[in-house]
């Protein structure tokens, strides 16, 4: 039999002024098939969903969905076709139950009563069948990541989804929820439903999808069946040339240094966020020189209490905190000054000032002498030399070193930072999810240059989700949960199923 067409993109283009986000884009989807959509940061994926969801309007092209035309720019009639989506940021409201954040959007506020009790049955029957197990009654500020995850896919079948879009859904879980998120994705393909996955995770995508299409500077590259693909082929056709991820090898180096004092020192610290939220409990650990540590854990776990506490935005309400032996700078321009580089999770918030130009952005962090500023006056060419040197050393790909910094794409703005800080050479460096949504030739350069920081002999604290990324690169690895963190145990003796555990705050015994 013919497989059934229930999705057919056609002659998509999106022009955003002189910018063509989107270039003739032609594809199909079946009934019970996993598409993948690939491409590097910037190459029109996520401009392409919101076109299908309504967010955008097409300049050009059509959408039909189960043979009928789809109304552009219109998400409610995105959703009654049967479209949902997941976003890799879940939309959900802490202070509500799983019920009510399902709920919402699909009753009329003149209704003179709310069917939850149906509502209730229906969602519970949803989920014995699908294996997505959420008691609805739950407040969802109380539930695990995965479990957040299983109510924004409820939330789409509820609406009737027959097509769901998977943006990055692994993103922040643990592999046993990974495991468990494939294994419902392969229930409701065998009930007829259709998948389009996006993510940056080669190997995910190998493993669950049917077909591959790739993306690249807004045109649609290569399609393909996954059976025929390979991960290095995926990632030539992505960035449209070869991609070698760097290798970390071992070494005595400057770690092996007993007699210095480590060069960072955290002991029984604990600290808390001042909006609330999970804090740090009874904390201890140490990098070296020479080394990476790496944390790995699920996000809300109190790795962002750590970064901020470890940049001077937190201060510290019991234990101690060391520096090269000594006490820790107690303020964000002594950390600089003393020679600690940070490299925040949020590139666009807290690493740069977006309508800024990428020059000045370049300089904010940087306080050493009177390079860039003196008398009151900025040092404007010493700075623009200063950007020029950074954009050149570190491939920062841009128009012009005056152009608005939010107009980088992530990855760009990811290396704009990391220049900042490594240029200065510190000699401790925090970096918090470095690689984060970023594309697999962005990732092999910022993994280049925090080893080339360790073997020159800097100290990096690894703060990450992606374990891919911690076994790439760590030294020895510590598992955040609720608050609290494991030995900091060679990366050797460690599993991706062990750290599994860990992450889910299991006790874990190390491997030889």
């Amino acid at each position: 039999m013919t497989p059934e067409t229930v999705l057919k993109l056609t002659g998509i283009t999106k022009r955003f002024g002189p910018l063509t986000a989107n270039q003739s884009i032609s594809l199909q989807l079946q009934r019970g098939e996993v598409l993948a959509l690939l491409g590097e940061n910037g190459a029109g994926k996520s401009t392409l969903m919101s076109i299908l969801f309504g967010h955008y309007v097409a300049d050009e092209g059509s959408i039909e969905v189960f043979g009928r035309p789809l109304p552009p720019g219109q998400p409610r009639a995105a959703l009654a076709a049967g479209i949902g989506m997941v976003h890799q940021h879940f939309a959900l409201a802490d202070n509500l139950t799983a019920l009510d954040n399902i709920l919402l959007g699909t009753e009329s506020l003149l209704a003179p009563v709310s069917h939850r009790g149906p509502a209730a049955a229906r969602i519970r029957e949803l989920a014995t069948r699908f294996g997505l197990m959420v008691e609805p009654d739950a407040r969802v500020a109380d539930l695990s990541v995965g479990e957040r995850q299983r109510v924004e896919i409820l939330k789409a079948l509820y609406r009737g989804a027959k097509i769901l879009i998977l943006d990055e859904p692994t993103a922040v879980l643990t592999p046993q929820e990974s495991t468990a998120l494939f294994a419902t994705l392969r229930s409701m393909l065998a009930e007829g439903l259709s998948l389009i996955f996006i993510s940056h995770k080669l190997d995910e995508v190998l493993a669950i999808s049917d077909r591959i299409v790739v993306l690249r500077k807004g045109e649609l590259v290569a399609e393909m069946p996954a059976a025929r693909a390979s991960k290095a082929q995926l990632a030539e056709i992505m960035v449209g040339r070869k991609v070698t991820l760097p290798a970390r090898t071992d070494h005595a180096g400057h770690a092996a240094e007993v007699d210095e004092p480590p060069l960072l020192k955290l002991d029984r610290v604990t600290a808390a966020p001042e909006s609330g939220g999970r804090g740090l409990r009874d904390f201890s650990l140490h990098v070296a020189a020479g080394e990476i540590v790496a944390i790995a854990g699920v996000a809300g776990n109190g790795q962002d209490v750590l970064a901020d506490l470890l940049s001077g935005l937190l201060a510290l309400q019991s234990g101690r905190i060391e520096f090269k032996g000594g006490p820790w700078p107690a303020s964000p321009r002594a950390l600089v000054q003393a020679g600690c580089g940070r490299v925040p999770e949020d590139r666009h918030h807290a690493g740069t000032i977006g309508d800024l130009p990428v020059w000045e952005n370049a300089v904010l962090e940087t306080y050493r002498g009177d390079r860039f500023a003196g008398r009151g006056f900025r040092n404007k060419p010493a700075a623009i030399r200063h950007a020029e040197k950074i954009v050149a050393e570190y491939d920062v790909r841009l128009t012009s070193i005056h152009a608005v910094t939010r107009t980088l794409s992530g990855g760009n703005m990811q290396k704009l930072i990391l220049g900042r800080v490594l240029l200065e050479t510190p000699q401790l460096v925090i970096v918090s999810q470095p690689t984060w949504g970023l594309d697999i030739g962005a990732v092999a350069y910022i993994h280049e240059r925090l080893l080339a920081a360790r073997a020159r002999g800097a100290g990096v604290l690894l703060i990450s989700e992606d374990l891919d990324e911690i076994f790439a690169l760590a030294d020895r690895i510590g598992v955040m949960h609720e608050g609290e963190v494991t030995e900091a145990r060679p990366t050797s003796t460690w599993t991706i199923a062990s750290i599994g555990l860990a992450m889910a705050g299991a006790a874990v015994e190390a491997t030889v």
